[in-house]
């Protein structure tokens, strides 16, 4: 498995082998062993699958508060996405910071991002499938967001604004500052 760690430390890029053959490919994407030699050490709990049917749907930027702070294992099994980061742990050397990844079925790559950052994607295919794998279940209370063009934030979406499509709860989103105090760095 190769793994690579991004401008922000604790957000890493995981991409397992594929073996190839006349008949497809096999891969262990997921292996508790090799995650956590890769600094990926903590239990999931949850699931979740997305279909985004066109390109330049954006999801995002969404987390969860403390005690159901979500750290996510995101991968992009058909088509491709652009999966974004944003370290929102007050007192973090990297607060505001965000890295991004290309995500998709051709890379196979997978993204760690840990608990106390903000999470989102764009798509850059019609039909992008996404799965991903959470350390905590869903908690309605305790969901947040923050626009997913903040221009706190100054993102450097791969698309133009007037090409997106977004829903209606994320178009409502606050901006950054809103996040202040969500989680703490440790």
């Amino acid at each position: 498995m190769k793994v690579e760690r991004l401008a922000i430390p604790d957000v890493i890029l995981v991409t397992p082998p594929r073996f190839s053959d006349n008949r497809g490919f096999f891969s262990e994407t997921y292996n508790i062993q090799r995650m956590k030699e890769a600094g990926i050490d903590l239990p999931f709990v949850q699931d979740n699958q997305s279909l985004s049917r066109e390109k330049g749907v954006v999801r995002g930027l969404h987390c969860q508060l403390d005690p159901y702070a979500q750290g996510k294992l995101v991968r992009c099994t058909r088509g491709a996405i652009w999966d974004v980061a944003i370290d929102a742990r007050t007192g973090s050397p990297t607060y505001g910071k965000w890295v991004a990844a290309e995500l998709s079925e051709n890379n196979w790559s997978q993204l760690w991002i840990p608990p106390g950052f903000l999470h989102g994607f764009c798509t850059l295919t019609d039909n992008a499938e996404v799965q991903y794998k959470c350390t905590a279940l869903y908690d309605k209370a305790s969901e947040r967001a923050v626009i997913w063009n903040s221009k706190e934030l100054a993102i450097d979406w791969p698309m133009k604004a007037e090409d997106t499509i977004l829903s209606e709860k994320d178009l409502q989103a606050p901006e950054f500052s809103e996040a202040k105090g969500w989680f703490q760095y440790k």
